[in-house]
């Protein structure tokens, strides 16, 4: 009789990632669950299983993960943890309305405060964003259940370290001075920690904007879940109907894109070769304009890359709204969304560029430009899956109402650049990734293109370059070292992975090579900077953002793009 066969890590992790997707699909579907119910124990029994390498000591039955709490307050809104009630909706009209608008600080998304229990989250981004929350939220509860087990004796009684703890809350809303050493040790206790672990967790928490102390999330995490073990009070999450009902429709991609390609139309730019590129809103900008926004009498700066790092430090704000000032005096238009995708963009008109105050490293060709007047068009990074709403129409021809019925005007897309931070498999954060596919997890989706870029531009900077397979994941909170692994070493080849890629490039197939909407020869461009390193233990998204070692690729790319673009 045949031994059954034994799966792999990296297959039980792929299956654990399937079951999290099919059950929150369900869950969206059905409009609600209980977290701690038993729809909700099968989520946490599926993140369990997979252990993602951000969520750190989440398997651990009593160590609180204090990294992945920082990482998932910056992208859930300020409070979140006080309340008993989740609601994801989307744009229904809060906007107008006198409830003040939370906007975490790593994800653009509007949350609002219904009331002291309750808190309502605007979902506009499409599918990923949803995932990405409720994955978030799993984790959380996961942490809650473990700070509940040590504040509780065996016999379910409130020990005394939780008694303290709402002591210092007290004091703390109070805005009296407590003693923070003897408050950690206490917090310690809690949270199953070293004392020294604490103490710098605390400062963390403390540094971090938007995110309340972590005193106050741990006590009412572990508040809220002990009075459910208790006095069965629930938590719930649940979806609008409105939200079941948009999702998937393009219904803000389409205002979005409707709104880009009016203000071209008016401006008669339609007919103009325009270069899409989806980057930050900054460095574009501060590339074309820096130099001649600041004076060299407020400080010496002869490149490109010194002046980015002076623009990137916190107290440049002053400096920074100057270069915007004189970039939109200049050529440079801002479009704010008011769709709902939360992605801003930038339109450059090449003609009211000064050639004479660019960085040397720009190779402007005064001919090329004159003769074709290109347009830049800049819009912010997309999220997940809303990367292929939004390329998907915008890349339509612009339709205008007419006496005579819709008119519709071709766009004239010459090319199309994608620069993002992505996870780096072999190298370290800032190394540069060249794509030459991407390949989307969990799917039989691949997507091979020609790309413009290749590993020898951005050789001889400094940089360490890969050149080879993306992976498009489901969600970078979602992987553990065995999938990477796997990607890595096995024949896909994978050099590093991200969330965009497989759906910008479906989206510009389909408008090149089926749709015809726009030519067959766009040219692309992809390249990556890298933001982490999930195989190398501290060196994942939790363990911090890039700081200042991301400003050499990303200028670095930037002027590339930029180059290929303007240089004819």
């Amino acid at each position: 009789m045949s031994q059954p066969t034994k799966r792999t890590r990296a297959q039980e992790s792929r299956a654990a990632i399937q079951q999290l997707y099919i059950s929150m699909r369900h869950l969206f579907i059905r409009g609600g669950y209980k977290p701690l119910g038993v729809s909700g124990e099968a989520m946490i029994e599926a993140l369990m299983v997979l252990r993602p390498e951000i969520y750190g000591s989440i398997s651990d039955p009593e160590r609180v993960e204090l990294e992945g709490l920082n990482y998932i307050f910056q992208r859930l809104p300020q409070g979140i943890e006080e309340c008993r009630y989740i609601r994801l909706v989307t744009r229904e009209g809060f906007e107008k309305s006198g409830f003040q608008p939370i906007i975490p600080a790593k994800r653009r998304r509007n949350c609002y405060r219904i009331d002291d229990e309750q808190m309502f989250i605007e979902m506009t981004n499409g599918r990923s964003d949803i995932y990405d929350i409720l994955t978030h939220l799993t984790f959380m509860y996961i942490e809650a259940e473990k700070i509940r087990r040590n504040s509780l004796d065996a016999k379910g009684r409130k020990k005394r370290d939780w008694f303290n703890l709402e002591k210092i809350i007290v004091q703390e809303e109070n805005g009296e001075n407590f003693n923070r050493e003897v408050a950690c040790t206490y917090l310690s206790n809690l949270l199953g920690r070293t004392f020294e672990e604490t103490v710098e967790a605390v400062r963390r928490f403390d540094s971090t904007a938007k995110v309340n102390s972590l005193f106050h999330i741990v006590y009412w995490l572990g508040k809220l879940s002990i009075e459910e073990a208790l006095d069965k009070t629930d938590r719930e999450i649940s979806f609008s109907s409105a939200l079941r009902e948009k999702i998937g429709h393009h219904i803000y991609g389409e205002l979005w894109a409707q709104n880009i390609k009016r203000f071209l139309f008016e401006k008669d730019w339609l007919q103009r070769p325009v270069h899409i590129i989806s980057s930050n809103p900054h460095s574009v900008m501060n590339t074309l304009y820096g130099f001649a926004a600041v004076s060299n009498e407020q400080f010496e700066v002869h490149h490109l890359e010194e002046l980015a790092r002076e623009l990137s430090h916190e107290d440049r704000q002053e400096m920074r709204h100057a270069v915007e000032d004189y970039a939109l005096r200049h050529g440079m238009y801002q479009l704010e969304d008011t769709s709902g995708t939360n992605i801003t963009v930038q339109i450059f008109d090449t003609l009211q560029i000064d050639p004479k105050s660019l960085p040397a490293a720009i190779q402007w060709n005064e001919e090329y430009i004159l003769g074709k007047k290109p347009i830049l068009l800049v819009m912010d990074y997309a999220f997940g899956e809303q990367a292929y709403e939004v390329m998907d129409e915008l890349l339509k021809p612009f339709e205008l109402e007419t006496p005579t019925g819709k008119k519709r005007t071709p766009f004239t897309v010459e090319s199309i650049s994608i620069m993002g931070k992505a996870g780096i498999l072999e190298g370290g954060k800032g190394d540069i990734m060249v794509p030459t596919a991407h390949v989307f997890e969990g799917t039989a989706d691949n997507y091979p293109f020609e790309n413009n870029f290749s590993r020898q531009d951005f050789e001889g900077y400094g940089l360490n370059v890969c050149q080879g397979t993306m992976i498009t994941v489901l969600g970078t909170s979602l992987q553990n070292k065995d999938i990477l692994r796997y990607f890595l070493r096995s024949s896909w080849k994978a050099v590093g992975l991200e969330m965009e890629g497989a759906h910008y490039q479906k989206a510009i197939q389909a408008a090149s090579k089926i749709r015809k909407s726009i030519s067959e020869n766009v040219k692309l461009r992809y390249a990556y900077y890298a933001s982490d390193n999930p195989l190398i233990t501290g060196h994942t998204l939790a363990s911090g953002g890039l700081g200042e070692e991301g400003v050499k690729p990303t200028y670095l790319i930037t002027t590339k793009i930029l180059n290929q673009i303007v240089g004819g």
